[in-house]
């Protein structure tokens, strides 16, 4: 069995007579989605933490749901086999609304571990409301490039609404009833997701299921195909490095001569830039080739971490941030781009899962070690993911010019 590169033919498969409104069904759907993921974990931990469990237990729990997204490749395969991948994501969103209300029901009541399975659960179909809708997308923007760069940038402001609607819908319903009635509105969310995304134009399966490859054997390929294996490292360092941020803005409050809520301002600061650079590719679509434009961009990914780091006034501080938000969202974009552009049809499904689960996870690993990092010298997480966002932008010229010599 082969699989060819998909760079000639992205769109093998696709039904462009059915992309009439579907990119709007299409925003609805991953807002909704992506909302109900981002948000979970927040409610389930306020969830915890309200009702007297200790904050190890409510870890824990938030951990359940957060961490299984590393195994979502291994039920991505669907995506690719199914005759119908549209049933595939609204059993997923169904699946994970329908467990979290259980999860949050029976957590008064019954033993931890039962709302921890639950949650188990819910957090293996996650990467499936996350990368799995994006593997949609190439069949409802059209066959043009530019269509399909604009509508990676509405799909790149549905990650960043979904992950400012989700946690602020859980403060502001705890705050008015409580945290299990805000998990119960996200679990509910997910069911008006999956009534949206059967609304979605069919597209047709781009083999037969015998042919698709096994999550091991997909992974492989993406690692010996140059393209994707850019796509892959230079995702998850980028992932790793920016996760900082949010825990250097707590910390640069007191350097600065703010008061710690200031820590909120840069924060805002930053998702306020990343949904202002996914406006600025909906209305000036990315037109270099995916593969190096990834290269650059990250470049000036590192380049405004490092000026954040070296930001010496607050005003700065902000602007800093901002940058680095817009300029992150011009990467992810582009890296949509290269999930689409350079994976074969036949495993574009897992394609996607694959670098959006394996980024979640370098996003969370980052945050944990820049607030291991952070009490010697606040200073240092930025510069150590600075410095490896540069490096990984190195080794991808290399790679690229090593791959170039050979053929």
């Amino acid at each position: 069995m082969a699989v060819g590169l998909a760079g000639s033919n992205p769109l093998a498969g696709t039904n462009p007579s059915g992309t009439s409104g579907g990119l709007a069904r299409y925003v609805l759907a991953a807002t909704l989605a992506r909302s109900a993921d981002g948000g979970a974990v927040v409610a389930i931990v306020l969830l915890a933490t309200t009702s007297g469990a200790p904050g190890w237990l409510a870890g824990i729990l938030g951990a359940c749901i957060t961490a299984p997204h590393l195994f979502g490749p291994l039920v991505a395969r669907r995506l690719d086999t199914a005759r119908d991948g549209r049933t595939i994501i609204a059993w997923a969103c169904m699946i994970h609304g329908t467990t979290l209300a259980a999860a949050v029901l029976l957590f008064p009541v019954t033993p931890p571990l039962v709302p921890g399975l639950l949650l188990i659960a819910s957090g293996l179909v996650g990467p499936l409301l996350t990368g799995g809708i994006s593997s949609r997308l190439a069949a409802i923007a059209g066959p043009e490039r530019t269509s399909q760069r604009r509508a990676q940038g509405w799909d790149v402001a549905t990650y960043g609404i979904g992950g400012t609607i989700g946690p602020s819908l859980v403060a502001a319903v705890s705050a008015w009833a409580d945290p299990a009635t805000a998990a119960l509105i996200l679990a509910g969310s997910t069911f008006v997701a999956a009534a949206v995304i059967r609304l979605l134009p069919y597209t047709a399966p781009a083999t037969i299921a015998a042919e698709v490859p096994r999550p091991g054997r997909t992974l492989l390929m993406m690692i010996s195909n140059g393209p994707l294996r850019r796509t892959l490292y230079m995702t998850v360092v980028v992932a790793l490095s920016v996760a900082a941020l949010p825990i250097s803005a707590v910390a640069f409050t007191g350097e600065l001569d703010v008061v710690p809520a200031a820590a909120g301002i840069l924060t805002a600061a930053y998702g306020l830039g990343g949904l202002l650079g996914s406006a600025g590719v909906m209305i000036r679509p990315l037109r270099t080739d995916a593969d190096p434009l990834m290269t650059w961009l990250a470049a000036a990914v590192g380049i405004a971490l490092c000026g954040s780091a070296a930001a010496g006034t607050f005003p700065t501080a902000v602007a800093a941030f901002a940058c680095a938000g817009v300029l992150n969202s011009y990467f992810f974009a582009s890296t949509l781009a290269a999930r689409s552009e350079y994976a074969p049809p036949a495993v574009r499904g897992q394609v996607f899962v694959w670098i959006g689960a394996l980024k979640i996870t370098a996003g969370s690993a980052g945050t944990a070690l820049a607030g291991a990092l952070i009490a010697p010298v606040s200073r240092i997480p930025l510069c150590l993911a600075a410095g490896i966002t540069l490096l990984a932008v190195t080794i991808s010229v290399v790679d690229r010019r090593r791959e170039r010599s050979r053929t």
